[in-house]
């Protein structure tokens, strides 16, 4: 597993600050990597004891089996992750309610490029930050993987997302959530955190529940919001694919935006 070296946030001070319940039953954000995760999970751990974030790690196939316990059924903790979806994973996380986050593959793409570019991304044999790439190729990169090093996008959204699909685990887009934050405070966003807070469980919604929400979305506190992050890396990331590149995309992974609900 890649390390990743993110600066360190406030919310646990600012949690202490809230009355905070327990959950009725632990819950598992899992997340596509680069697809809003720290979002996320800051808005939820406002709403969660301290004592029961899960902060070992980010919960991944390759620790599964030593971080297993934070899906105990008397837990209810609070962890996160990026879980590929297999019959241990599928097993070890059956006690906990399960949210999976997915962004547009069109921009994830280009989420995907910073990060790998960016200092925080600590994979030092990773080619693509000697600088000499052309950022067509980085993009291409991106969508196709790196061969023995880092997954396509088709299996990322396949085993991260997808797969996860059922009764115990709500989808959500981070085009949405994103929205819902900025318009906080209209009905469509009261209505869209409310279904939120239920998919997660909460056992009551706080009436402060907007100000947790402020707080904890706030990106100084994501070290991985774009503007946190640094390179010295000289490839320039576009604002958008090409028409050519959405083609790839959509040759690499056919009717997965459908699948996901972006036309």
């Amino acid at each position: 597993m890649t390390r990743i070296r993110l600066k360190p946030d406030t919310l646990d001070e600012e949690n202490r600050k809230f009355s905070q319940e327990r959950l009725p039953r632990p819950l598992f954000l899992n997340s596509v990597p680069k697809s809003g995760s720290h979002l996320l999970k800051n808005i939820m751990r406002m709403f969660v004891p301290v004592e029961d974030h899960f902060k070992e790690q980010f919960i991944q196939w390759g620790n599964l089996q030593q971080y297993k316990h934070a899906f105990r059924a008397e837990a209810k903790m609070l962890s996160w992750g990026h879980l590929l979806f297999s019959d241990a994973s599928a097993v070890e996380a059956a006690p906990a309610r399960k949210i999976i986050l997915v962004r547009d593959p069109h921009t994830w793409v280009l989420a995907r490029a910073r990060f790998f570019l960016s200092d925080e991304f600590g994979d030092n044999s990773v080619l693509v930050k000697n600088g000499e790439l052309t950022v067509d190729s980085l993009i291409n990169l991106m969508i196709f993987g790196i061969h023995g090093k880092a997954m396509s996008m088709r299996e990322l959204f396949t085993y991260n997302a997808v797969a996860w699909e059922g009764s115990d685990a709500t989808m959500l887009r981070y085009e949405d959530l994103v929205q819902a934050v900025k318009t906080l405070g209209s009905d469509e966003s009261d209505a869209y955190f409310m279904a939120l807070f239920e998919a997660a469980g909460l056992a009551s919604v706080p009436d402060d529940w907007q100000e947790r929400v402020r707080i904890g979305s706030d990106r100084k506190q994501s070290g991985t919001a774009r503007e946190n992050l640094s390179s010295e890396v000289g490839i320039e990331i576009p604002k958008a694919l090409t028409e050519r590149q959405k083609e790839i995309v959509e040759f690499a992974a056919p009717g997965l935006r459908a699948l996901l609900g972006y036309t």
